[in-house]
């Protein structure tokens, strides 16, 4: 599969090997709510089951056949494309039954309900996960069984998955190059450097034209649904070379991408760091850490550590790390150190991300540096060894899934920072 370079928990276990994704239905997939609705108000909450689609493709079919705006729709997180995914979509102004006849190709409505307030981002529990790994070494009952004791045990490194990253994994780059205002260098990336894992002819041709100025070919190449590569092309083609101008004609949600995807890729880094400085433990807390709570997930600074050993062993609490932004709170000790020096190797400044909380509602925070998984379990088929767990908001299967297989592929964007010449 594709993935990330970092440390493992298990480092010292071996990995089943094996391919995800070989079939749609070996990856499942569906929202635990934080709140049920409520049975009255303005708001329709409906339960959908979408196959080989994103939730943002699936919203814009549904907001194409209600004639609403895909803006007017709530939803508490977005879904992959490749698989078959539960989760629940919210819209007001819209009678149940309209909902409940709805006929959108790879859609299919499982439940309409009532309720007071629009669905916002966030508003869910976690992620509930049934994935078939198929092509497994010998012994992979016992090999994945061995690690997944480790992780039940420890928690699992809450490490953002490569989908954070883009397909070519360079989206941290492009935001890097944002947050430092050199609009060349992000739009050199965004409009060229092709990738091996970009599978589109047309894609890879119009990227190579690109970076040898053939601009007019390149917005030729370019398919229809690249709408931001295309609108970047057309402006550079009457204004010549203005990349400032260039990245203005880029909408704010991509933007906020870009930003996320940096923000992301440094909170690797650093719990990266952590764990190889701590030897591989995860849950033992340092003088100086922020700790995260949880159950609320608000967050103290740590004096004693040993004074908070039993609460750490509960799973109560976690050391965290920063996704940086006005309201992060920083670090003292060793981890404010290690949270320092990944700023520094990329020549950026923790104020330099204060500018994110105006510009995109990225205000900045902490994300604990391990998370529990709950309801785990494995089992071995005919058709592979399919796993069975619980994450909580904002953490990713794909985390767990290379620590059992240990056969990732990472693309060589996510490596290689921008040759500038």
């Amino acid at each position: 599969m594709i993935g990330i370079p970092h440390r493992y928990l298990t480092q010292g276990l071996p990995g089943t090997a094996g391919v995800i994704r070989a079939e749609l239905d070996d990856f499942n997939v569906a929202e635990v709510p934080l709140y049920a609705a409520c049975g009255e108000g303005e708001h329709v909450y409906f339960e959908i089951e979408k196959r080989d689609l994103s939730t943002l493709e699936a919203l814009e079919w549904i907001a194409t056949r209600l004639d609403r705006p895909v803006r007017d729709f709530g939803y508490a997180g977005l879904k992959d494309r490749k698989g078959v995914t539960r989760q629940t979509l919210s819209i007001s102004g819209v009678d149940e039954t309209i909902i409940e006849n709805l006929e959108v190709p790879k859609v299919r409505v499982l439940g309409v309900y009532r309720h007071t307030n629009k669905l916002r981002v966030g508003h869910l529990r976690g992620n509930r996960f049934v994935i078939r790994i198929r092509e497994v070494g010998p012994g992979a009952l016992a090999t994945a069984s061995a690690v997944l004791a480790v992780v039940g045990q420890t928690g699992l490194p809450n490490y953002f998955g490569p989908q954070r990253f883009g397909n070519r994994g360079d989206a941290q780059w492009i935001g890097g190059a944002l947050l430092r205002h050199d609009a060349r260098a992000a739009v050199r990336r965004i409009l060229g450097c092709p990738a091996p894992t970009e599978h589109n002819p047309h894609v890879v041709a119009a990227r190579f034209l690109f970076l040898q100025y053939r601009w007019r070919e390149a917005l030729e190449r370019f398919p229809a649904s690249y709408r931001e590569e295309r609108r970047m092309l057309h402006y550079l083609l009457r204004a010549g070379e203005k990349y400032a101008g260039a990245i203005k004609q880029l909408r704010a949600p991509i933007l906020r991408l870009y930003y996320s995807a940096f923000q992301s890729w440094l909170f690797n880094r650093i719990l990266e760091r952590r764990l190889e400085e701590a030897g591989g433990a995860l849950g033992p807390l340092w003088p100086g850490d922020i700790a995260w709570i949880h159950r609320n997930g608000a967050v103290f600074r740590v004096e004693d550590p040993d004074a908070e050993a039993s609460r750490v062993a509960r799973f109560e609490i976690s050391a965290s790390g920063p996704l940086f932004g006005r309201k992060t709170v920083h670090a003292g000790g060793r981890q404010g150190e290690i949270e320092a020096d990944a700023l520094a190797e990329v020549g950026v400044r923790a104020s330099d991300f204060h500018q994110l909380q105006q510009r995109c509602q990225l205000d900045g925070g902490r994300r604990p540096l391990r998370v529990p998984v709950e309801d785990l379990s494995c089992d071995l088929d005919g058709d592979g060894l399919v796993l069975r767990f619980f994450l909580p908001k904002g953490s990713y299967a794909t985390t767990l899934l290379r620590e059992v297989m240990k056969n990732e592929e990472v693309p060589e964007g996510y490596l290689e920072a921008l040759d500038d010449g």
